[in-house]
């Protein structure tokens, strides 16, 4: 029998129509939550979520919005809350690459990276705090009053030469996580990390996509696998259920052991 961890909560999954944040809408839903499906510019890719979702019995409510736009954010969240009546789980999951040298890097492809990655994590979440800090914990809802996960990256913690204004912006989530953790949890309010490695998904197919590619990324992964989206959606299910409870401004690295310094195997 299904596990319906989540049922009747409601969720807003941003940049949820393809990749790990599709995989995480559809988890949520087939754990029993109403999730609000956030894209930007994939409107058919995020309807395709929504039948999905529907189809395990839960609710889907498709909302374009550029996280990094405040007026966006706020009537996102209006629309989730008319739909659903409140929202207990936000998943913060939108993000851009927009990879350069440093000295070739302009200000735009800095600041558009930071804007999507870092500021619209702190406009997602501020709104999320309110609604949660307003409405509090419900008897036989959720332990917590609200449930916040936000995606990082392994390179929250390994360098990367040429993506400097990704990288800081997913060491910035991880400062940013935990100080909003410290200052929520007298709240009830939950909040915490994935940080994934190499995900199957269609942005990164260049690193996986052929056989040689394919032996390259795995020198780099102690498991000797690619990760899938559904490993990152799983963790946010147990992250966003009862199960969890205890755990609040942490970072869970789903990445087969990429951060375990792989070169070091062998002695290094």
């Amino acid at each position: 029998m299904e596990q319906k961890r989540l049922q009747g909560l409601n969720a807003i999954v941003t940049g949820a129509s393809s990749g790990i944040g599709k995989a995480i809408a559809i988890q949520l839903g087939k754990e029993g939550a109403n999730v609000v499906i956030n894209f930007h510019k994939e409107a058919e890719e995020a309807e395709d979520t929504r039948k999905e979702i529907e189809a395990f019995g839960s609710r889907g409510l498709v909302v374009q919005a550029d996280v990094s736009r405040e007026a966006d954010v706020l009537t996102m969240f209006d629309d989730a809350k008319k739909t659903f009546g409140t929202i207990d789980i936000l998943v913060n999951n939108s993000g851009i690459e927009e990879d350069k040298a440093l000295v070739d890097m302009t200000l735009q492809e800095w600041q558009r990276v930071i804007d999507v990655n870092l500021t619209g994590y702190f406009l997602c979440a501020r709104e999320a705090a309110k609604e949660f800090i307003k409405r509090g914990v419900v008897k036989d809802r959720s332990i917590a009053a609200g449930k916040m996960i936000f995606m990082s990256s392994v390179h929250d913690r390994i360098p990367w030469a040429k993506h400097a204004n990704y990288a800081a912006s997913k060491g910035g989530v991880m400062l940013f996580m935990q100080s909003i953790a410290q200052e929520l949890a007298p709240h009830k309010i939950r909040v915490n990390s994935i940080s994934p490695g190499a995900i199957r998904t269609p942005i990164n197919k260049h690193a996986w996509g052929t056989p040689e590619a394919m032996n390259d990324l795995l020198k780099l992964i102690p498991y000797q696998r690619i990760g899938e989206p559904e490993d990152i959606a799983k963790t946010v299910a147990w992250l966003a259920s009862d199960e969890s409870d205890y755990i609040t401004g942490a970072t869970i690295y789903v990445d087969g052991g990429m951060t375990l310094y792989p070169d070091f195997a062998s002695g290094g």
